[in-house]
């Protein structure tokens, strides 16, 4: 069921989106069966807003694991994402498509691989062995999978300002390794490129949206604090996580930044398609 922050009238704001934007992991679950937490981004958003005086009612159907596919088809009795837009919807907020890119297995991937090669590039080495950079293909479909999102949002929803969420910093911007992590040195950088490639793509697909749609980059005020980090300076948790934390995926501070950089888009001056 979606988590109602305010029963209040008024346009509702839409919250869409993977584990990123359900807060998993977080203390103050919503819906375990989706990973909605009360720390999640758009329930901040959603707080900040009804502080702020804005009258809207709020649907927030994220969920952890959540694909593209989705938004449109249902996944064990969860309804698509795409059922909780209306005419009515003037706000919606999206994280979506790591999990087409097949994020978690990636990671696992690159942990099982490291062992070959320490020093090397072991986990690049894997999803390019045939000349081809299978990851940077799984962006590429996602990326038209997102396309089709978009449009179905504003068909659905003509009048919503539609903020695309980018993901956050997840590995150190300069590339280096860190002991804590279980990755060969040279995969970090591979694993920042990919993540920075999957954030253009959406980035790219927002401006594509035409107005209407903004992008918000997370990853820019999350550099410094990625999952290489000490603890009490992490904004990404490490493969180890905190307690009420999910492995790579933000803690508190790292979904209230989340939330400052949508709403730094959700005030920009809103042009209607």
């Amino acid at each position: 069921m979606p988590v109602a922050v305010s029963t209040r009238g008024g346009s509702p704001y839409v919250a869409l989106g993977d584990s990123y934007a359900s807060g998993a992991g977080l203390a103050g679950v919503k819906d375990a069966k989706c990973d909605r937490t009360s720390g999640s981004y758009p329930t901040l958003i959603a707080k900040f807003r009804a502080v702020t005086g804005a009258r809207q009612a709020f649907k927030d159907v994220t969920c952890s694991g959540a694909t593209t596919g989705d938004f449109w088809n249902s996944r064990g009795g969860i309804p698509p994402q795409i059922d909780a837009l209306s005419p009515d919807t003037r706000l919606v907020t999206l994280t979506l498509g790591g999990n087409d890119v097949g994020f978690s297995s990636v990671l696992a991937t690159c942990a099982r691989v490291a062992s070959s090669d320490r020093d090397g590039s072991p986990c690049e080495r894997y999803f390019t062995a045939d000349g081809k950079d299978v990851l940077e293909e799984r962006v590429a479909t996602m990326e038209g999978r997102v396309h089709d999102v978009l449009a179905d949002i504003r068909r659905r929803s003509p009048h919503a300002k539609v903020i695309v969420v980018g993901y956050p910093a997840l590995f150190p911007d300069d590339g280096v390794a860190c002991p804590e992590i279980p990755f060969a040195k040279g995969d970090f950088a591979y694993l920042r490129d990919t993540t920075k490639k999957a954030n253009r793509a959406l980035e790219r697909q927002a401006v594509a949206a035409g107005a209407g749609t903004s992008f918000a980059d997370t990853y820019t005020p999350t550099i410094g604090h990625d999952m290489c980090r000490p603890r009490d300076e992490r904004w990404i948790e490490s493969l180890t996580p905190a307690p009420n934390t999910m492995a790579a995926h933000p803690n508190t501070l790292g979904q209230s930044v989340m939330a400052a950089s949508a709403l730094w888009q959700i005030y920009q001056p809103f042009h209607r398609p």
